[in-house]
């Protein structure tokens, strides 16, 4: 691991997960006001639930089972925002190449996500 990891804000995987909500919420400032209760809200809340879910398995990692459930979440919901990229693409929301920068960020996070599932000893306390 290398440097010193206190909380689950030092995790890169969750610094990753926050840039890219962050993003998603910028960008959608933009979109259409009849989008704002669906496409909007659901892209929002999928991107945002990563982090929370990245969030809360840092606090369960005393119980390997309870530490992979959140991170499985976390992954769940990475793929359920990539969805909501394709969406916001095809309903020309936006512009391919932000769609590809953002569905390949979430595969690099996934990965990572992947990483930490297949090796909770790496990260859990207290077995």
């Amino acid at each position: 691991m290398g440097e010193k990891i206190e909380s689950y804000s030092d995790l890169r995987v969750y610094l990753v997960a926050m840039d890219l909500a962050m993003k998603i919420f910028e960008m959608t400032k933009s979109f259409p006001s009849e989008e704002k209760y669906s496409l909007t809200d659901q892209y929002r809340r999928s991107s945002r639930s990563v982090c929370s879910n990245i969030a809360e398995a840092w606090r369960k990692r005393r119980y390997k089972a309870a530490f992979v459930a959140k991170l499985n979440d976390a992954e769940t919901e990475a793929t359920e925002t990539q969805v909501w990229t394709e969406f916001s693409l095809r309903c020309g929301y936006i512009d391919e190449n932000e769609s590809i920068d953002i569905y390949n960020r979430y595969d690099q996070l996934i990965g990572q996500l992947v990483n930490m599932i297949n090796h909770p000893g790496q990260w859990t306390i207290n077995e």
